[in-house]
């Protein structure tokens, strides 16, 4: 039975003490195979582990920015033969991308901001993988990024990428975890990593705005380090802005 809109701040509150790993076997109760995990780093392995042992019906998609590591890559099919899962990855459309790099070439965030490439490499890409769910997981946790990441619940009404005839829903089971208690999951029960963190990278994303962090520093400092720390979102996570469904690019 999937669940109503209204339905969503409730089940918010009764979910927020439990296990992740009882919250996404109540995903996956709900929604079945129109539930997908957004999978990219440690976190998101974390939760195909827990889901695939619950033996319910789940997907995964991946967006493929065409600039991740090669690293990141290898590990994608680590995670895909571990847990024999498909990973639908998602591509930039190439017009966009052909006439942003035409005009500005490949490193133009650097000088504008990353908003402009986020919203070809990752933000489009998302809509279309989103299009074809009711609801979808990400690793999300509030001590990731405390200035936009502080308040958000373990399921929430995805404002920013529902449409009006395609409500979604979006999972964080996550969200009160700590990457502490992350790396304890992942140690304890072997999961694959991205190598990339055995030499300073705690947050991977693509391979110009990524870089290995020093002991003490924040792990978002490693992400988009040349901008103002508020702005450390590349709008996959919209509404943790506050932004209006209208104003999402």
């Amino acid at each position: 039975m999937v669940l109503e809109l209204q339905q969503i701040d409730g089940l918010a509150q009764e979910l927020a003490g439990l296990h992740p790993a009882d919250i996404i076997k109540r995903a996956q109760q709900e929604y079945g195979e129109d539930l997908a995990i957004s999978f990219s780093g440690a976190e998101d392995v974390v939760l195909i582990d827990m889901a695939s042992r619950t033996g319910l019906p789940f997907r995964v998609f991946t967006l493929d920015t065409g600039r991740l590591h090669s690293q990141t890559y290898k590990f994608m099919e680590q995670v895909r033969d571990r847990y024999h899962v498909n990973i639908e990855a998602y591509t930039p459309q190439p017009e966009p991308l052909q006439y942003l790099v035409t005009t500005k070439g490949y490193f133009s965030f650097y000088e504008d901001g990353h908003e402009e490439c986020c919203s070809i490499r990752k933000v489009e890409p998302l809509r279309r993988a989103l299009a074809g769910v009711r609801a979808y997981v990400t690793g999300q946790r509030k001590d990731q990024s405390p200035g936009t990441r502080a308040d958000i619940p373990v399921v929430q009404h995805d404002t920013g990428f529902s449409t009006p005839g395609h409500d979604l829903v979006k999972f964080n089971p996550l969200a009160n975890w700590s990457s502490a208690k992350v790396w304890q999951y992942i140690r304890e029960h072997e999961t694959p990593y991205n190598p990339l963190h055995d030499v300073g990278f705690r947050s991977i994303g693509c391979e110009p705005c990524t870089k290995a962090t020093n002991p003490g520093e924040h792990e978002r400092e490693g992400r988009w380090w040349w901008e103002e720390a508020t702005k450390r979102e590349c709008g996959l996570h919209i509404i943790n802005l506050g932004n209006e469904p209208s104003s999402v690019i």
